[in-house]
């Protein structure tokens, strides 16, 4: 008879604390605790399903009851307690699921049997997995036991949701809270496995597996059973990733290919292949910006870290990332992102995806027109007139800064047309110059030099600007350019002089977006105070903006600040006799 055939998950769970994988500040802790003899009486572990709560709760009862632990402070394996809860047949260990046993008989028992010393070992230990389940009423019935119960009772909860539970309950506890387990610790695990039970995986499957588990290594367990029976017992990238439905990184390499090279037929027909194949829209959206954010990472040597890719994969995107202009990948993330938020209102979602990369495709094209055209751009020619000698008309007289209205292109532009970049002409007289103008100017080179010293220049103030900055954060996220709108509230702007404003920024990525909007913030201010500005910017970090941190007031300050511009206040609150409500 063959032996009887145990999951991955069951057959490889740790026995010891050295075995658990990724909650070494939770088993370094415990097992100093049991060193010291300082348990607790009872402990709550919480996190994510299938990171080790209830293995490590296991272990726990295990080794605090172990008649000879080792000198590491592990559980021997050989002693009787070790080897009746390894049979579990041990009277002194009790795991209650809090799911199917949630009433407040059900906890009324337990009570009951917590009263008796164990027969054997010097600890009962009650074990208590998903507590968060358990009714109002029986909770109440469990606190008086769970602060003081007797010294040979020790309680373990385990629980996800730890926001569920009663914060009385959390008070009487030691909250151990478990993290997510990382890839790389994932990975390494499933190698060990896959080496005793003579599996052939390439590294880059056991990768895709442990991203898809997302932390969790049951998972992470089950889908390797699964993916093994299915292409017996070899485990190849390119199986795994049709397996689990998924789209491999080869995929959005020829995507991105495409996009660049603004070739539409073989971008649509790439989509149909895909589209045959079962995969959502959605799905290839949300992929299409991974992949673009992972390009985007390779930018910079100290985001590489933060790469979660397989290392065969990783010289491929560096090789793609410097052939992919910053500028593009920008603008194609917010289009994808706009896609992705109205994909589930859509009627047509084939139609609805299509046009998403379509758009892509001429992004390339409308970037580079409108560098283009804003180098052939002549610079502007700027007339200083003094306000006593010129005639300005009537309607060149500048409108107080609430009622202006810019008359420059908005961010969002450079999305819709190249022919649309061409910013509109203000209505001042730097653009155009009548007749009449130049006669005055004429007159003006005959008036002696004395005249000049009664000219006048309107100053721009500090909060003239941050009112304009604000105007113009506001236009972004009207437009919907999530990434320019984010990166734009990092910063702060500062007055250097009355020709220049500078954009303190907090990193390298923000102080890009200035430069790639730089042209459109010189036609904004422009607009607005009627001539051009020097736009710079300044990497600074740890930047806070001192205009955001407003001072709350109390009713008292609120008084003594009325008071203080309205003495009578005083006299009034006397006669009628009033009272501040604190």
């Amino acid at each position: 008879m063959s032996e009887q055939y145990i999951v991955s998950a069951r057959k490889y769970r740790p026995q010891t604390f050295d075995t658990v994988i990724g909650q070494e500040h939770i088993t370094t802790t415990l097992k100093n605790a049991i060193r010291n003899q300082h348990l607790a009486h009872a402990y709550l572990f919480c996190g994510p399903r299938g990171v080790g709560k209830t293995t490590c709760a296991r272990i726990l009862a295990k080794t605090i009851n172990c008649e000879h632990p080792t000198a590491d402070t592990e559980a021997c394996g050989e002693c009787a307690t070790c080897k009746s809860f390894g049979d579990n047949t041990s009277f002194n260990i009790f795991e209650l699921d809090a799911a199917s046993n949630n009433s407040v008989d059900d906890i009324r028992e337990l009570v009951n049997q917590v009263r008796f010393a164990p027969q054997q070992g010097k600890y009962k230990i009650y074990i208590i997995d998903e507590v968060h389940m358990l009714s109002q009423a029986a909770f109440n019935a469990f606190l008086k036991t769970l602060e003081e119960p007797p010294p040979y009772a020790i309680f373990i909860l385990a629980t996800t949701e730890k926001h569920k539970i009663l914060p009385t309950i959390l008070s009487r506890c030691q909250i151990f809270d478990f993290k997510r387990i990382t890839t790389g610790d994932i990975v390494y695990h499933l190698k060990t496995i896959v080496k005793n039970e003579h599996i052939e995986a390439q590294d880059a499957a056991l990768h895709v597996i442990a991203q898809k588990s997302e932390g969790c290594m049951r998972d992470a367990l089950s889908m390797l059973d699964r993916i093994s029976g299915f292409t017996e017992g070899k485990l190849t990238y390119t199986g795994t990733m049709e397996h689990l439905n998924m789209l491999d990184a080869d995929f959005y390499f020829r995507l991105a290919d495409q996009l660049l090279a603004q070739d539409i037929s073989s971008t649509l027909l790439l989509l149909d292949e895909v589209l045959d194949k079962g995969f959502e829209g959605n799905v290839i959206i949300e992929g299409m910006e991974e992949h673009l954010r992972n390009l985007l990472l390779c930018k910079d040597e100290r985001m590489v870290r933060l790469l979660d890719v397989p290392d065969d994969h990783k010289p491929v995107y560096f090789q793609k990332a410097s052939q992919t202009p910053p500028s593009f990948i920008l603008s194609a993330l917010n289009v994808l992102n706009d896609s992705e938020v109205n994909y589930k209102n859509s009627t047509n979602k084939r139609l609805h995806l299509e046009m998403c990369f379509i758009r892509l495709c001429y992004l390339l094209q409308e970037i580079q027109a409108s560098d283009v055209k804003k180098k052939s751009e002549p610079e502007p020619v700027i007339v200083s007139v003094p306000v006593s000698q010129a005639k300005p008309a009537p309607e060149t007289v500048p409108k107080p800064l609430a009622e202006q209205k810019p008359n420059v292109q908005s961010p969002s532009a450079v999305y819709k047309s190249s022919d649309a970049l061409a910013p509109k002409e203000p209505a001042n007289t730097n653009r155009r110059i009548s007749k009449g103008l130049l006669d005055d100017i004429d007159d003006l080179v005959n008036t002696p030099k004395e005249a000049s010293e009664d000219e006048v220049k309107k100053e721009l103030t500090q909060q003239e600007i941050d009112q304009l900055f604000h105007q113009y954060k506001e236009t972004l996220r009207e437009e919907k350019k999530s990434v320019y709108h984010s990166q734009f509230t990092r910063m702060i702007l500062e007055k250097i002089s009355e020709e220049e404003i500078r954009f303190i920024a907090p990193d390298e990525m923000a102080e890009s977006c200035v430069k790639e909007q730089r042209n459109f913030l010189s036609e904004y201010f422009q607009a607005y105070i009627g001539r051009i500005l020097r736009i710079t910017s300044e990497v600074r970090k740890d930047t806070t903006d001192d205009n955001t941190q407003k001072k709350i007031m109390s009713k008292q300050d609120m008084y003594d600040a009325m008071l203080a511009k309205n003495p009578n206040l005083s006299l009034l609150r006397n006669k009628l006799n009033l009272h501040i409500d604190f």
